[in-house]
């Protein structure tokens, strides 16, 4: 679809946005004392064909019917393609297959506004006047933002409102039309799979009804209430299961336009290199080989320095492109090494205070000070995605137009640098989003993007399809950061916290994001450094929590959970080290401080439940963790075998809101449970000498299917406004690991990966 957005506009409203989440205040623009932007309709009509009618900018109707739906999220194996079109299906009152799934073009009514708005450093018992104009404020910029982008376990979330609007809308015109056909009342009408009813017997199709609809206003939508859902809530089959077992699913990688040739990268070996010089000659030599390519003057910040070589076949051109003769001047990270990363943080903990994203009463106060205490300091590794579909990008220069076949999980930044590289209006961009072969945040990066436009420049307008092998991808990812912490707390005569003090230290994501991405500087707190330590529900009246941001020399990226990932086993292994300290259990430990919590509490208790007791030989490790606005329990049945952690089983509960799809939810556990042990017992991307040690999956292993334990997933019946799914059951699993590894061995791991030699 060309693109209708405008980057300019975008950067200037993204730093004004920057600066009111950094300082938790409003954004004061000119049209802050306007309503927010409407999500119905977009800026130009969907691009149809065939004698489809547009009923509204989401949807449209077919002359057989068919609902066409259009989509703004990428399916990366989460599960939004049948997620969101169930949501239009219930308000529209079709049946789910009659739902098609067309790309939605770039136009702001699409944009994530849940997303941005979610980047709040709020505490989510917060129920503040400043919050909810912090929160009213951003999610109006985002809507002026219109950024189109899948991240954060926000889809299902943010389409809640605009989705069933846009079926509730299309519903009324369609019944309104039918009632003026039969000169009857509305009121009088019903619908039911895709037809309109009368009780004397009158039906008539949606589709012989769109044209008359398209022209009646609807007025202001009427949703269903969740006692009037039939999808909503249902186990839906996933829609895009059948396609990837048949072969006819098409991932980025799977982009064939006519004449496309195929590009390799040769990138530095230390971060940090710049490419000074290549010996082109012997490459040009080689079988199939077409050109030998210097991308570091077009790329600037948008990625490292690089060469290319492109060829008739990938494999010609990735062999000829290893073989490339090249010469680097060395950056300022040649020395860097993982001990000296570990050493820094350190030394900022000793000296800095940090930004408090929370505190409540005095940590300090004269009536802790005697009492005893416990110390505990913890630290995660570097970790890469590893996504099973490599890095690709497929791009086409002709004729002043840039083409895009990409797997990815913001099309709209997308456009907007492949349009700076080709220099070319964003107009003069088009994009095909295809499959994700996985995403977990590496695909929310643009650098392929841009390289692979760089490429295509140089091209002749021929398409050109830039594939990164695996190593490449395991050593020049954008890493989840590593981070250490620290805690000091003291517990009473009752064995009660009555003091909490967590400080820790790693990179800040957002502030990297925005300067690659978008050339703007970052500034201020970083939400996702201290989530999942300053938003606990644990009711301990002294706590603060503040995090200090170290400048990373190592490029770090949104990794699935974000800072949850990590701060999840440093704030859940520390309440059980407090629990074993006051002689108690660490279950009931934490219900003594959850009493105004009841939604935390019975997620808790109905894993505790579900578990029973762990086996001979085994031991169970409970944690409980709220990310995403969703709340998850868990509960690890773990055995060590010949000095090795073995996971036999997790019971995982979550209560999420509504649960659109039971189905998809419980999948979506079963992967970040199992996406989150690869990390918590392999996990880890070391440095030394300015280089990445590991390379492949034989030094950074995931997990295999014979060390897959028994997921069971319990879903707590709730009423609230659906929250995130797609990550919020990876932080639990490590610290439930090592909190039953610590009740079998009485070893506490304080360090990810978990390791008992």
């Amino acid at each position: 679809m060309a693109a209708q957005s405008s980057p300019s506009r975008r950067r200037f409203l993204l730093g004004g946005l920057g600066l009111g989440v950094a300082g938790v205040g409003a954004l004061v623009l000119g049209w802050g004392v306007l309503p927010p932007r409407q999500r119905l309709h977009g800026s130009a009509p969907l691009p149809l064909h065939d004698g489809a009618v547009a009923l509204n900018g989401w949807l449209a109707i077919q002359s057989d019917g068919t609902v066409l739906l259009a989509m703004p999220r990428s399916e990366m194996g989460q599960g939004v393609h049948t997620a969101l079109p169930m949501l239009v299906a219930e308000e529209l009152d079709v049946p789910l297959n009659s739902v098609k799934l067309i790309q939605a073009p770039m136009d702001k009514i699409f944009g994530n506004v849940a997303m941005l708005k979610d980047s709040l450093p709020f505490h989510p018992d917060d129920q503040g006047r400043l919050k909810a104009l912090a929160q009213w404020t951003v999610a109006k910029a985002a809507r002026e933002l219109g950024v189109i982008v899948t991240g954060g376990s926000s889809s299902v979330k943010d389409g809640w409102g605009p989705m069933r609007e846009a079926g509730a809308s299309a519903r009324a015109m369609l019944l309104q039309a039918a009632a003026a056909l039969w000169q009857v009342p509305a009121a009088q009408c019903r619908t039911e799979n895709g037809d309109v009813l009368h009780p004397d017997g009158r039906r008539a199709s949606y589709a012989s009804l769109a044209q008359r609809a398209a022209a009646i206003d609807p007025g202001t939508p009427v949703l269903k209430l969740p006692k009037d859902f039939k999808l909503i809530g249902q186990p839906a089959p996933r829609r895009d299961t059948p396609s990837k077992v048949n072969g006819s699913a098409r991932f980025g990688i799977d982009a064939r336009p006519p004449g496309m040739l195929y590009a390799a990268l040769h990138l530095p070996p230390r971060l940090g290199d710049t490419l000074s010089a290549f010996d082109a000659a012997p490459i040009l030599a080689m079988p199939g080989v077409k050109k030998v390519l210097d991308l570091t003057p077009q790329l600037a910040q948008r990625s490292v320095s690089c060469a290319a070589v492109v060829a008739d076949t990938w494999w010609r051109a990735r062999q000829a492109a290893a073989a490339l003769p090249t010469q680097w001047k060395a950056g300022p990270q040649a020395n860097l090494s993982s001990a000296g990363v570990y050493a820094e943080f350190a030394r900022l903990l000793d000296s800095e205070a940090g930004y408090a994203y929370h505190a409540s009463g005095e940590v300090e106060s004269k009536a802790v000070q005697g009492l005893r205490s416990v110390k505990a300091e913890y630290r995660a590794p570097f970790l890469a995605h590893a996504a099973m579909e490599p890095v690709n990008c497929t791009a086409q220069v002709k004729n002043g137009k840039v083409m895009l076949w990409v797997s990815t999980q913001a099309p709209g930044i997308a456009v907007d640098v492949a349009a700076k590289v080709a220099g070319v209006d964003a107009q003069d961009v088009s994009i095909e989003v295809l499959l994700l072969g996985g995403g977990f945040g590496r695909r929310l990066e643009v650098d392929m993007v841009a390289q692979a436009v760089a490429i295509a420049l140089q091209c002749d307008g021929a398409p050109v399809q830039l594939v990164w092998t695996r190593e490449q991808d395991t050593k020049h990812d954008m890493y989840r950061p590593a981070a250490l912490a620290r805690f000091a707390a003291r517990l009473d005569e009752h064995g009660r916290i009555a003091s909490w003090d967590n400080k820790s230290v790693s990179g800040s994501i957002t502030h990297q994001y925005l300067q690659r991405n978008f050339g703007l500087p970052g500034a201020g707190p970083d939400k996702t450094t201290a989530e999942g330590e300053f938003d606990m529900p644990y009711e301990i009246a002294n706590q603060r929590i503040a995090h200090v941001i170290a400048d990373s020399a190592v490029p770090v990226g949104y990794w699935r959970s974000v800072g949850h990932s990590h701060n999840a086993f440093f704030k859940e292994s520390f309440i059980d080290e407090l629990a074993h300290a006051a002689g108690q259990d660490g279950i009931a430990f934490r219900r003594a401080m959850l009493t105004q919590h009841p939604r935390h509490l019975a997620v808790l208790d109905a894993a505790v439940a579900r578990a029973g007791s762990a086996p001979p030989g085994h031991a169970h490790g409970v944690a409980l963790h709220q990310s995403f606005g969703s709340i998850v329990a868990q509960v690890a049945q773990v055995s060590v075998e010949n000095g090795e952690i073995r996971v036999q089983r997790v019971v995982c509960a979550i209560d999420c809101g509504i649960a659109v799809n039971p189905n998809i939810i419980a999948q979506q556990m079963e992967s970040a449970v199992l996406f989150g042990l690869s990390a918590a017992l392999g996990g880890e991307i070391t440095f030394q000498e300015g280089k990445v040690e590991q390379g492949n999956f034989h030094d950074y292993p995931v997990l295999r299917m014979g060390q897959t334990p028994e997921v069971e997933t319990i879903i707590i019946a709730s009423a609230e406004h659906p929250e995130g799914v797609g990550e919020p059951g990876t932080p639990p699993i490590a610290p439930a690991v090592a909190n039953a590894v610590f009740t079998l061995t009485g070893k506490r791991l304080r360090s990810l990966p978990l390791r008992l030699a």
